[in-house]
């Protein structure tokens, strides 16, 4: 949620948050997670939908229950909500490999979520889990079959010289988008990836514009990132404004 909510707010935009689960982690791991109960979720995004009326864009990653689910799903079926994009990050493991819910939480988001999906952001290992395809290019057509509009498939586990993300399109296109890969290991950047991307279709850019957004916005906050703990580096989510300061962009 920090991950989201920083990036969100470093790219001009405004978060609006819903905590599906409440979790006991550092950067070494997560040590517990407990979902939220349905109604806890409901009365946090109609205490919010109660006062703002103007959402551009949601960004879903952990739900961790069937019940989140199906509060996302609602709300993408209200007719006042229809054609609002959603970025689904279908996280189903911490970095260490902690899970975050259980198979029917994923056959659910398939299910109640997929048909709503402008951009779904798995890695290669979620993809393949998720799909059950051996090939990322079966995967890809699979999520598109389900209803997902686009799909980014990430290429941070596959052993190559650089990173090469790959988005495939309902047309058959397929986009890859390289990147250096950077030393190290990072927590919270697939969070910070799908938010960016989020908060470029809430700007009314297309799916590839706002993936490419996305990614540069990514790649910047991870060749700034700090150390914090023992564990995984966190990312500078704000650093454009560092580099706004050392070009003397700065105002008193």
């Amino acid at each position: 949620m920090q991950a989201d909510a920083l990036t969100i707010s470093a790219l001009g935009a405004h978060p609006l948050t819903v905590l599906t689960g409440l979790t006991a982690q550092n950067t070494v791991g997560v040590d517990w997670f407990e979902p939220l109960s349905e109604e806890a979720i409901g009365r946090q995004l109609n205490t919010l939908l109660a006062d703002v009326h103007r959402i551009g864009a949601v960004k879903a990653g952990v739900l961790g229950s069937v019940g989140a689910v199906s509060v996302l799903a609602g709300l993408l079926r209200h007719s006042a909500y229809t054609q609002l994009p959603l970025v689904l990050d279908p996280v189903m493991a911490s970095g260490r490999g902690d899970r975050f819910g259980q198979k029917a939480v994923f056959e659910a988001m398939q299910t109640e979520l997929f048909g709503h999906c402008t951009l779904l952001t798995p890695n290669w290992p979620e993809a393949k889990a998720l799909s059950g395809k051996r090939t990322e290019r079966a995967a890809a057509d699979y999520f598109l079959k389900a209803g997902c509009q686009a799909v980014l498939i990430k290429g941070e586990h596959k052993q190559t010289a650089q990173v090469v993300n790959t988005l495939y399109l309902p047309d058959g296109e397929r986009i890859e988008m390289p990147c250096a890969r950077l030393p190290g290991q990072f927590h919270g950047s697939g969070c910070t990836l799908a938010s960016a991307c989020a908060v470029g279709l809430a700007r009314g850019l297309s799916v590839t514009d706002a993936v490419a957004l996305g990614l540069e916005f990514t790649w910047g906050a991870l060749s700034h990132a700090i150390v914090v703990g023992q564990g995984q580096l966190i990312p500078d989510r704000m650093h454009l404004m560092q580099t706004l300061h050392a070009k003397g962009g700065s105002h008193d």
